[in-house]
């Protein structure tokens, strides 16, 4: 199993659901999260003073998929989430060696 972390900008964030949706994956964990790369925030005009912005809003996705469904995640989000300008995003992978549903007891695959 893998843990697909993917940090998107806002404004594509129902676009990659939906195209996630469409591609057979159930579950996925949305959070509202700032921060900055390369971009290293940038300048906004407020009252006619300039300010810095240091962080920009972003939005995680967390998804779980099992190891044969990971491919289909990564292409699905990187399809989706480009626009081809600077602060995309990036997409983690890290593997999981459990999961365990609350509810039902289930271990391993079953509880994705």
């Amino acid at each position: 199993m893998k843990l697909v972390s993917a940090i998107i900008k806002p404004f594509k964030l129902q676009e990659v659901r939906e195209s996630l949706v469409g591609a057979g994956i159930e579950g996925l964990t949305i959070t509202e999260v700032k921060g900055y790369g390369r971009q290293k925030g940038h300048t906004e005009m407020y009252r006619g003073a300039e300010y810095s912005v240091d962080t920009l809003p972003k939005m995680r996705l967390d998804i779980l998929v099992d190891n044969d469904n990971l491919e289909t995640v990564k292409d699905v989000i990187l399809k989706s989430a480009a626009t081809g300008k600077i602060g995309d995003g990036k997409i983690f992978v890290t593997t999981i060696d459990d999961v365990i549903r609350i509810r039902t007891g289930e271990t391993g695959s079953d509880a994705i």
